[in-house]
């Protein structure tokens, strides 16, 4: 079981701490990819807007409860450490991965973790803020040094945040967050609820059918016993 991670204990939640649940989600995601030594700013820049900055970067609009942006910029040389670490943690030969950020896998499995992220994020404010949210499928490309492409969607009065991360090899890339300006006041104290691991759910049904086939194989051996002595 994980527990939710939440800013601070208060009873109103700001843009603030909406983008520390965001943030959260960037690390434990990726922390399961095999990129387990990536670190946020404990610095927040306040932006006027969002942008898709070079060398590859990918966007997620959502929508619901409070709408809003999701910009992550990566460096070519953070992309492809991300990249690399997470498909040499699954397995894949060394010699069968991509050499160059441009490659049309780099993108696909970058959009691929940019998907995890968000739909990790998506749940957390469903339990924390008990409000939801739905995602669109994310948006990746390749952007020349030369180029800065604005992702424009109507807000109401929309809030624009940049944290900074850093990578095991210290490589940065950046998250950009646009929300509606909102708050969410606690009106009365509530537990919450923990999410669950799929590593957790999947050990538990493991164990239990493993002790379903030993129960099955002791009855099994037990009618042979009865069997063999004629009862």
């Amino acid at each position: 079981m994980t527990k939710l991670a939440t800013a601070r204990r208060s009873s109103t939640i700001t843009t603030e701490e909406v983008l520390l649940i965001l943030c959260h989600s960037v690390t434990e995601v990726l922390s399961n990819t095999g990129n387990d030594q990536v670190n946020y700013s404990p610095m927040v820049q306040k932006i006027n807007k969002t942008c898709l900055r070079p060398d590859i970067g990918c966007f997620v609009l959502f929508d619901g409860g409070f709408s809003g942006l999701v910009i992550i910029n990566f460096t070519a040389e953070s992309a492809m450490e991300i990249y690399r670490t997470y498909l040499l943690n699954m397995g894949m030969p060394e010699n069968e991965l991509a050499q160059f950020h441009t490659a049309d896998e780099v993108g696909n499995v970058m959009g691929e973790i940019m998907n995890q992220i968000v739909g990790h994020f998506t749940n957390k404010v469903r339990h924390q803020l008990k409000t939801s949210i739905t995602q669109s499928q994310p948006k990746m490309m390749a952007i020349n040094k030369q180029v800065q492409i604005s992702v424009n969607t109507t807000l109401d009065q929309p809030q624009s945040r940049r944290v900074t991360f850093n990578t095991e090899s210290n490589n940065i890339f950046y998250l950009e967050l646009s929300m509606d300006k909102t708050e969410f006041i606690k009106l009365h104290d509530f537990d919450e609820t923990e999410l669950e691991s799929p590593d957790d759910i999947f050990a538990e049904s493991s164990q239990q059918s493993s002790s379903s086939k030993n129960e099955s194989t002791a009855n099994s051996d037990h009618d042979d016993l009865m069997n063999d002595l004629g009862i």
